[in-house]
Formats: structure tokens, C-alpha cells, sequence
């Protein structure tokens, strides 16, 4: 006679073990060396910021380490950077603005058009970005210039009789070039928006009577949305803390908050404030970002 004996299972590390042969566990284990990397290179920093920016600094390298609000009072009271704020939001604005609105007839030519080798098309688009940003951003300096290229033609057609001034160092000047050197960056998310649309859902608009401006705006334009959401996200967010540009081609007229912030980490030598400046700029930036996703979002839920 044959017994079978059931293997007694241990009860304590039941749980234990269960919670280590998870998917989501597993998981988490493999990305644990990423994690860390990022915690170090990210989260570390951020929050030595945030600390810095609650002291006040007395001299050079010297700081006093009571915590106190006032670097965010004087950040958000002071009327010159209330502007550099304003300032910043209006120009990264009209920079996401411009880009995308440039960026969608080429993106939809090549996602609709192009029908042959879509990977050249995409490689020649981006292929003057391929340069160094420093390198486009001088570019457009001597282009705006008062003896730069667009005022050498007015002044050989005739058009003019002294070169413009108002071309270079003001906002117009920044936005230009801010435009420029981030177009690509609209171009590739909204072509993967574009190319994963069903060709039957436009066939069946086309068939039902929509013309080529209804059937863009019915069937196209809705389903392109997540692409130009991440195109303006991935615009805005870097340009409003782009100081390059404005101090390249801005001038005194064109200088954003980013200028100010690298003012007081350098020759004002107040790190504390520009720590403020920072995690302020930081904050309107993700105001701004949520309030758009929900706008976004409604529309997106409304159209559907």
C-alpha cells in the first residue's frame, strides 16, 4: 500500500515569495541600477535645490542655512522678473506654436504623400539639425543682422534705404530662431501620429462625402492629436528654460527667465535666488503643462 504524503508548504514565506516572483517586481528589479542612476542624477539634485533655494546667502560661498520663503516672495514681487516670467511663457508659447503649425504639412506630406522611401524623406528634413544648435543659433544671427542677409537683399532690390535694426535682439528675433532649431522635433511625433492612422478610416470618409478640408478635420486632424500634444510638450518645456538663444539673438529686449537664473549662479553670485528662480520656473511650466493636457483633453473626449 502506496501513501502519498502532501509536501508541507512553509507559510511564512509564502507572501515573501509571491511578492518576489511578480511580474511588477521583476520588473522593478531590472530597472533597480537605472533607477538609481536616475535618483542620483535627478532626484539628488532636485532636492539639494530645493534646499538651497530656502537659504539666504551672506557671502561668497557662504550661506545662511535658515530656512525661510523670501527668495520665493522677491522671485514672484519683483516686477523685473514677474516680466522675465511673462516674457518666457509668451515667447515658448508662440515658439510651440509656430513649430507645430510648420512642422504638420510636412509631417502629412510625407505620412500621406510619400509613398517610397519615407526614411529619406524623414532624414533630409532633419538633415540641418545635424549641426551644432550653437552653430544654427549664429547662423540666424547673421541672417537678422544689421548687415546680415535679409537686409543686404531689401537693400539690393531697394526695398529699404538704410538696414532694419528691428530684426535682431528683440523676442520676434528669439522666436525665429527658437523655431528653428526645434522643428525637428515636431516633425518626427507628429509623422508617427500620422502614419499610424487607419487609410480605411479616410477611405470611409472619402465615401461617405467628406471632401478634403472636412475629411481633415473630421477623421485627421482628431487622430493626429496625441502627436501634436507630445510635439508641443517636448517644444515648451525646453524652450522656456533655453538661454542661449536670447542672449545670442535676444538682446536686453529678449532676455527670459533662463538668462536671469544663469545671472545669479554666475556673476550675481546668489545661489539661493536663482535656486528659487529655477524650482518658480519649474512650477509655471507645470501648471502650464497640466492645464494644457486637460484642455486637451476635454477637446479630444468632445471630438470623439
Amino acid at each position: 500500500m502506496i501513501v502519498e504524503i502532501e509536501p508541507q508548504s512553509d507559510k511564512r514565506f509564502t507572501l515573501r515569495e509571491r511578492f518576489l516572483r511578480s511580474d511588477g517586481m521583476r520588473g522593478y528589479l531590472l530597472l533597480s541600477p537605472t533607477l538609481l542612476i536616475v535618483a542620483g542624477i535627478m532626484i539628488v539634485p532636485f532636492l539639494g535645490l530645493i534646499v538651497l533655494s530656502l537659504w539666504t546667502q551672506t557671502g561668497y560661498n557662504k550661506f545662511d542655512t535658515t530656512l525661510t520663503l523670501d527668495n520665493f516672495v522677491w522671485a514672484f514681487s519683483n516686477e523685473m522678473y514677474r516680466a522675465l516670467f511673462n516674457r518666457s511663457v509668451i515667447v515658448s508659447g508662440l515658439t510651440t506654436l509656430f513649430t507645430v503649425a510648420l512642422a504638420y504639412p510636412m509631417a502629412y506630406f510625407v505620412a500621406f504623400h510619400v509613398h517610397r522611401r519615407k526614411l529619406l524623406w524623414i532624414i533630409l528634413m532633419t538633415l540641418p539639425f545635424w549641426t551644432s544648435y550653437l552653430l544654427r543659433v549664429f547662423v540666424w544671427k547673421v541672417i537678422l543682422g544689421y548687415n546680415g542677409v535679409i537686409n543686404s537683399g531689401l537693400l539690393w532690390l531697394g526695398l529699404i534705404q538704410e538696414p532694419l535694426t528691428v530684426l535682431l535682439y528683440n523676442p520676434s528675433a528669439v522666436v525665429i530662431t527658437l523655431t528653428h532649431a526645434w522643428a525637428a522635433f515636431a516633425i518626427l511625433p507628429i509623422y508617427v501620429s500620422l502614419e499610424k492612422i487607419d487609410r480605411s478610416l479616410v477611405e470611409a470618409a472619402t465615401d461617405l462625402g467628406d471632401g478634403l478640408i472636412a475629411r481633415f478635420l473630421r477623421v485627421i486632424l482628431p487622430l493626429s492629436l496625441p502627436g501634436v500634444i507630445a510635439a508641443s510638450v517636448l517644444i515648451f518645456i525646453p524652450t522656456v528654460g533655453d538661454y542661449v538663444t536670447p542672449s545670442l539673438v535676444g538682446g536686453s529686449d529678449g532676455y527670459m527667465i533662463a538668462n536671469a537664473i544663469q545671472f545669479q549662479f554666475g556673476r550675481g553670485n546668489n545661489w539661493p535666488l536663482g535656486a528659487a528662480l529655477s524650482l518658480s520656473a519649474m512650477g509655471i511650466v507645470t501648471l502650464i503643462t497640466v492645464a494644457y493636457f486637460w484642455v486637451t483633453r476635454k477637446l479630444t473626449e468632445r471630438i470623439a
